[in-house]
């Protein structure tokens, strides 16, 4: 018996969040504002992502928060340039945005030496037929 993915329906409940520490990365990479919002948003988009606003904040000495809004959902990135590393978090409900390829690419960009990355199902995953 053959099985196929079901398409949800639009406004379907689901989604995937990615959640990631990259390490390895230049100092001062993880202290540009405008290169780490540019950065975000290219990465989204090349993923699929719509992306809808993105805001940031530089913290006094250092490090930056920024939050991308999608269509899909959000994206946000917390710089700590005195160890090197972020935390990036990655959430889209859909099937067209690839969360996993936005961290990923991310990751390259930034010159990441080590990627951690798990992904949470949220919502109701849609079902396969024969099952």
């Amino acid at each position: 018996m053959r099985t196929e993915y079901l398409r949800p329906p639009i406004g379907a409940f689901a989604g995937r969040h990615v959640l990631a520490e990259l390490e390895g990365i230049p100092a001062a990479a993880l202290d540009d504002v405008a290169t780490l919002r540019d950065t975000l948003a290219t990465t989204l988009s090349e993923a699929g992502a719509t992306v809808c606003d993105v805001i940031s904040h530089r913290f006094q000495p250092q490090g930056v928060t920024v939050l991308a809004m999608l269509a899909e959902s959000h994206a946000s990135l917390h710089t700590y340039p005195e160890i090197g590393a972020v935390f990036v978090d990655v959430f889209t409900c859909g099937e067209r945005a690839d969360p996993e390829r936005a961290a990923e690419l991310l990751a390259s960009k930034l010159g990441a030496a080590s990627v951690r990355m798990s992904t949470v199902d949220r919502g109701h995953q849609p079902a396969t037929q024969g099952s």
